[in-house]
Order: C-alpha cells, then sequence, then structure tokens
C-alpha cells in the first residue's frame, strides 16, 4: 500500500502542474512516513534485546545506500528519458517491489485492528504518547537537533566544500560520497558498541558530541587543509550526523509501553522530521546574516553538542559496560 502510493505520488508529479506536483509530494509522505514505525514494529518482534541496535542500524543503512543508488542511477535515467519519464519508472519500481514481497507479508503483517478508529485523536495519539513519557520525550527533542545537522551536512555539505576549499563540484561531489560511505559503516559501529559496550542513551549522546565538533571544526577549515583532513573532517561528520538513526530508533523502541512500539516511533520521528524542515530555512538565515558557511554549521553544531553533553549528563553508572 506504501510503496503504491509512492507510484501514485510520483505519477502525480510528473504532470508537471504545480497543483499536482505538491500534492504528488504529500502522497508521497503518506507512503514514505510509516515505514520506519511498521518496520520496528517487525524489528522488534523477530530482534534477540543483546542484538536490536545492531540490528536496527544495518536496517537504517538502507537509507543512504538507498540515496547512493539512486544518485548513480538517476541521474542516467533523466539524461536518457526525461524526468517525466524516470519519475514514472521509479514508481513502477515501487510497485514491482511491492508485488516482489506480498509473499512474504503475511509472516510479519499480523496483530491488526480492523476495528481501530480513524480520527483526528487516533492520528494525534502518537505524539501525545511521546510528550507524556519523559523519556520518549528526551529522546524527540534530541532527534529535532540531530535530524536538523543531518539535513544540514546532506544538504549544503558540497556547496560549503565549493566555497570554502574551492574544489571542483566532481571532486566535492566525491567528498561526499565518502561522508556517507562512513555513515553507513557508522551506523553498524555505533549499533554495535550500543549493543557490547555502552547504552543506547550513552552512544547517543556520544555521537551528540561528535556531529557537535565536527560542524564546529568547520570554522578552523580553509584551503590550506591537506585532502587526507578533509577527507576525515567529511568521514567523522557524515559517520556521526548521519549514522545516529539506528541507536535511536532501538532506543525508541526499549522505551516504548508494552504494544506500542509503532505508534512511540511514529510519534518521535514527527520531531525528528521537525527538526528536518525547520532546520534548513533557518540555516539559510543564519547564512545570509553571516555570509559563511562555516558559521552557520558551527551554530547548528552548538545545539548538538549541548544534547550530547545533556544526554550524557543524566546517565548512570551502570549506562557503560563492557560486552562479557
Amino acid at each position: 500500500m506504501r510503496l503504491a502510493a509512492c507510484l501514485v505520488g510520483l505519477a502525480l508529479a510528473a504532470s508537471a502542474l504545480l497543483p499536482l506536483v505538491l500534492l504528488g509530494a504529500f502522497v508521497i509522505g503518506l507512503g514514505y512516513g510509516p515505514t520506519t514505525p511498521a518496520s520496528s514494529l517487525i524489528l522488534v518482534r523477530a530482534t534477540s534485546p543483546s542484538r536490536i541496535a545492531l540490528t536496527f542500524s544495518i536496517k537504517q543503512t538502507g537509507v543512504p545506500a538507498g540515496g547512493a543508488i539512486a544518485g548513480a542511477l538517476v541521474p542516467a535515467l533523466i539524461l536518457a528519458f526525461g524526468w517525466r519519464a524516470s519519475a514514472l519508472a521509479i514508481g513502477i519500481g515501487c510497485l514491482a517491489l511491492a508485488l516482489a514481497i506480498e509473499p512474504w507479508r503475511a509472516r510479519y503483517d499480523y496483530g491488526l485492528n480492523s476495528k481501530a478508529s480513524v480520527s483526528m485523536q487516533a492520528i494525534l495519539a502518537p505524539i501525545v504518547l511521546v510528550v507524556r513519557d519523559v523519556r520518549l520525550r528526551q529522546l524527540a527533542v534530541a532527534s529535532i537537533v540531530y535530524g536538523g545537522v543531518q539535513i544540514t551536512l546532506v544538504t549544503y555539505l558540497v556547496t560549503f566544500i565549493v566555497d570554502r576549499f574551492g574544489l571542483t563540484l566532481v571532486l566535492a561531489g566525491f567528498v561526499m560520497a565518502v561522508s556517507q560511505v562512513a555513515s553507513i559503516a557508522g551506523r553498524i559501529l555505533w549499533g554495535l558498541l550500543a549493543d557490547r559496550v555502552f547504552k543506547r542513551r550513552t552512544m547517543l549522546g556520544l555521537l551528540g558530541l561528535g556531529m557537535g565538533l565536527a560542524a564546529i571544526a568547520t570554522l578552523a577549515s580553509g584551503p590550506d587543509w591537506p585532502p587526507g583532513l578533509l577527507f576525515a573532517f567529511a568521514s567523522i561528520f557524515g559517520a556521526t550526523a548521519v549514522g545516529w538513526n539506528g541507536v535511536y530508533l532501538a532506543e525508541v523502541a526499549r522505551l516504548a509501553p508494552a504494544g506500542r512500539v509503532g505508534e512511540a516511533t511514529g510519534g518521535c520521528l514527527f520531531f525528528t522530521f521537525l527538526g528536518v524542515v525547520v532546520t534548513p530555512p533557518v540555516f539559510n538565515a543564519v547564512l545570509a546574516l553571516a555570509e559563511s558557511y562555516a558559521v552557520a554549521y558551527a551554530v547548528f553544531g552548538v545545539p548538538a553538542l549541548v544534547v550530547g553533553v545533556w544526554l550524557l549528563f543524566a546517565r548512570s553508572d551502570s549506562d557503560f559496560r563492557f560486552a562479557k
């Protein structure tokens, strides 16, 4: 159903009529939004608690990996067939995937409540759940900041590198690709550490420190940086600012009330995407005032640093443990 919604949304966007393009974006969001809550519910049922952070993190590698695949294939599709036909082709691919996984759906798609009401109260219930639970609320607040830093990295890093280092667009794109590869490796590593060494809240705090310091380090960047330092910076920034999601979702699932993992995940992701939506225009406003990508990055690195310290400060001594 969700993949079919993506096809409908892409078909509407392919019309090139602005009202239908906007409607198409909305429909695609309806298809994309429920994916993570549903997958969290499935993974909680099928995963041992001792491996839950690693499992969630491996699942989340699909996001940057899919972006990398799209980045490689979509431009070629557009050049060969045009953007409208490419949008339809991607939508048909979504439908083909839906049909391919249909035989396995019944294995995981159980526990449905066919009598559940569809009302404004039911729609807002996940948000209310998060707001009323202090631990989920803390994670939601942290995710607003982390989601904001992530979107600034993905959106502006190439432009920042071209502007700050004077590299060509191709080389800057390569640095961006390195940061995304690092984010994939980081998601797996952080998940492993969250299961074996740190508790998840502690791991999230450390990642906040990492992305905050990386963002602030842009103030010291410049064309005199050797290539190795630039790639190391991009790797650390990518691994932390884009690598936190799996650990975050695993912790949300752990803290969710019994039987409400999907609701808790959906409620927390509402705040995560709030940060994703709100941050870019604020980033642009800071950029307009400061006329410096480095300053803008540093401004948004400070809240990440503060949140990281906050998550670490509240932990108990038992939050740090070595695996047996």
